[in-house]
């Protein structure tokens, strides 16, 4: 990866701090603030450490150094040096040959050479956060050999930058912290459902075993009769189960957005059933809250069939961006059926449900299936 040339002007500093804050994961956040960082200062390496207990990094992001080149470096680096100072003493640093620094030890054969260095603490009042630092300042000119140093200029941006990648770093955070409750909730949540629809199930299945183990050899013909009674509610409660995993909305749709949810929903209902389930999306931008909403159920609806109805050994579910639109496909290869004699017997497997869902946001639902050849679900609903 070659050097950047700075960018220059309150346009880019003003781009670098409103997109830290448009992440919201902690990794990302810290990305950001390196890249932005070396961009706007104009060096070769950017890395910015967030400390652990144990004299070590917690968390450790760089800009300018291959992925070939970091793994040849080899572990984290510990919290020794000018590292160590900023963290401990909460003071930045702008030198002109880091090698000079008094407890300089040196670095693994692979690191990059580095000399004139520029540090900046990243706090939370007072509370070291971490540390963002830059080395090789690009010199203007191709023919200055002998290195370009940081200037006063440069630490006053990375002051301004760490103190808004702070802002950043804790919002981040938090917001990680709050899904973590969130799912804390869901998980509580889940727990309940489960009870209630299953607990039932599971004391009838005991009590008619119980039953069938008294008759065994009293009544064989009507033990074996409380045994077929067994296995049907056997049946009854797995059925019951995952019925509750695929109706719970996940409460991460509004924060992970569709495309997250639907993968998140494809892998558990993977693992939960005998079935391949599988998800993929292409091109997928922005779209209202109410058309998520209304995919999301619907691709729940139509999952649940295959999978508890149709006997589907494989169920594809895939969403594609269309420009503004976005179409939803859910594709098993279950037993099928036929429309028109489902719509005569008056069970609907869902499909008026899922009409009513694509109607209410402007969307169509296309069903195509028969017998022994599977079923495709289609959705489509426009964009914002």
């Amino acid at each position: 990866m070659g050097p950047r040339t700075p960018k220059g002007g309150i346009e880019a500093v003003s781009a670098a701090i409103l997109a830290m804050n448009r992440r919201l994961e902690v990794r990302e956040v810290l990305q950001t603030i390196v890249t932005s960082a070396r961009e706007l200062l104009g060096a070769e390496y950017a890395a910015l450490g967030v400390p652990d207990d144990r004299g070590g990094f917690a968390q450790f992001v760089v800009d300018g150094v291959s992925d070939a080149q970091w793994k040849a470096i080899g572990p984290l680096p510990r919290q020794h040096g000018v590292l160590a100072a900023m963290l401990e003493e909460a003071t930045p640093q702008r030198l002109t040959d880091v090698r000079e620094f008094a407890s300089f030890a040196g670095w693994p054969a692979a690191h990059p050479v580095m000399r004139d260095f520029i540090g900046m603490p990243v706090m939370d009042g007072e509370d070291v956060l971490g540390a963002v630092f830059l080395a090789n300042k690009i010199c203007p000119k191709p023919s200055d050999q002998g290195g370009c140093a940081f200037t006063q200029e440069d630490e006053d941006l990375l002051r301004l930058l760490a103190d808004h990648a702070a802002i950043a770093l804790t919002n981040a955070r938090l917001h990680e912290r709050s899904r973590e409750l969130t799912l804390a909730g869901e998980r509580a949540r889940i727990a309940h459902e489960l009870h209630d629809a299953v607990s039932q199930k599971l004391f009838s299945l005991r009590l008619t075993a119980q039953a069938a183990a008294a008759l065994v050899d009293a009544d064989p013909a009507r033990a074996k009769r409380e045994i077929r009674e067994v296995t049907a509610l056997a049946a009854e409660a797995a059925d019951e189960l995952r019925a509750v995993v695929v109706e719970l909305r996940p409460a991460a749709l509004d924060e992970d957005g569709l495309v997250a949810t639907l993968r998140t929903q494809a892998g558990v209902l993977d693992r939960v059933h005998a079935a391949r389930v599988t998800f993929h999306a292409s091109q997928v931008g922005a779209l209202p809250a109410a058309q998520e909403e209304a995919l999301l159920r619907v691709a729940q609806e139509a999952t649940h069939n295959a999978l508890r109805h149709a006997g589907a050994g494989t169920v594809a579910v895939t969403l594609e961006g269309l420009g503004k639109r976005a179409l939803l496909r859910v594709a098993d290869d279950g037993r099928g059926f036929d429309p028109d004699a489902v719509r005569r017997s008056g069970r609907h497997l869902g499909l008026a449900s899922m009409r009513d869902r694509a109607d209410s946001v402007g969307g169509r639902l296309a069903v195509q299936s028969e017998p022994g050849k599977g079923t495709v679900v289609e959705m489509e609903v426009p964009g914002g």
